[in-house]
């Protein structure tokens, strides 16, 4: 509940007044865009591509038609316009909305566990299929099952005339 009330929050914060929208350079079309606005836009795209949208289960920021996700996009590219670095921009979302935020979260802690956990479930699961054939196999012995060919009882009697 707490990580919606985020991004309620974050949702209003960054809203801004609709007169306030940029009709600068920005806004015109892309063939008039610098490399520096190129490079700028290729940086936030991999940045967005990275954090998860609050809205959308399982999509990137990059990938989310949401409104809230492209305010968040302009977050990070006002952010990576300022100056800041990647992780400095990545950094800012997690103490907003915690570890959560990432795509793929950092392998420190519990997370070591839960990315670790599969590979052992499977590891086990082949180790106990090995042991099971292993004991299958040993109880039948290398031969045929002699119990299948049981001789008869009584020998056979030339038939009475």
């Amino acid at each position: 509940m707490l990580a919606w009330a985020r991004a309620v929050a974050l949702a209003f914060f960054l809203t801004a007044p609709a007169g306030t929208q940029s009709t600068g350079p920005r806004a015109s079309s892309p063939s008039t865009r610098t490399p520096a606005d190129s490079a700028l836009e290729a940086q936030t795209s991999a940045v967005a591509a990275t954090l998860r949208c609050p809205v959308c289960q399982g999509e990137s920021l990059q990938d989310s038609p949401s409104a809230l996700a492209q305010q968040m996009r302009a977050v990070v590219r006002d952010r990576l316009r300022a100056g800041e670095t990647p992780d400095q921009v990545r950094a800012y979302f997690v103490s907003r909305y915690g570890e959560w935020i990432l795509l793929e979260p950092k392998m420190t802690g519990l997370n070591v566990a839960l990315y670790l956990l599969p590979v052992l479930l499977i590891v086990g699961g082949l180790v106990l299929v090995v042991f099971l054939v292993r004991r299958w196999t040993r109880q039948a012995g290398p031969g045929v099952d002699e119990t299948l060919i049981a001789p008869s009882a009584e020998p056979v009697h030339e038939a009475k005339r």
